[in-house]
């Protein structure tokens, strides 16, 4: 199961698309929302998530997935649900990803420590010690970051080569017309 969070204010394409993708390929996606039950994204789409935060089960958890956005970011700092699950969901061995805004919290909570990481360009001096990389989409372990919306259909084929292989990215990506 992948979890994806959304807080007000989330960017809509880095959501929607690791979804999208995702449920391409069969795999069990729930939109969590942070703020109740009807999310409004930055571009003022709104979204019914499929579940509350208080209903997200770890032991189910393969993959916690944060978008950013800049309030949408804001928006899971100020929950102090969100950033134990966040903390939980690395403790636990699970895939934690982020892109553009949203690996900030990753590098606040300290999973960026020494690993490499790319964010949105203004936002690399709250990246704290992380080792920042020039790309579009940085893999290291269960840690997988987007540098922003731009890179969203590279980062969601990322996040499924992660659970998935190769061979299933490469099928989805075909399907999507997608070239790397």
């Amino acid at each position: 199961m992948v979890y994806i969070l959304l807080g007000n204010g989330f960017e809509e394409i880095e959501a929607l698309t690791p979804c999208d993708l995702l449920r391409r390929a069969g795999v069990e996606v729930a939109l969590v929302g942070v703020n109740g039950m009807e999310i409004v994204g930055s571009h003022k789409i709104t979204v019914r998530p499929d579940i509350p935060l208080d209903a997200v089960h770890m032991e189910m958890m393969d993959m916690l997935v944060l978008p950013g956005g800049l309030r949408g970011v804001e928006s899971i700092l100020h929950c102090d649900a969100a950033l134990e699950l966040t903390k939980r969901a690395w403790q636990a061995g699970k895939f934690v990803c982020a892109i553009c805004a949203a690996p900030t919290i990753l590098a606040k909570l300290g999973i960026l420590s020494d690993v490499p990481a790319t964010c949105y360009p203004t936002k690399e001096k709250e990246m704290g010690d992380a080792k920042l990389v020039n790309a579009g989409v940085v893999r290291h372990d269960r840690v997988i970051t987007g540098r922003a919306a731009g890179s969203s259909v590279e980062f969601s084929l990322a996040l499924l080569e992660a659970l998935c292989g190769e061979e299933e990215a490469r099928r989805i990506a075909a399907q999507i017309v997608f070239s790397r």
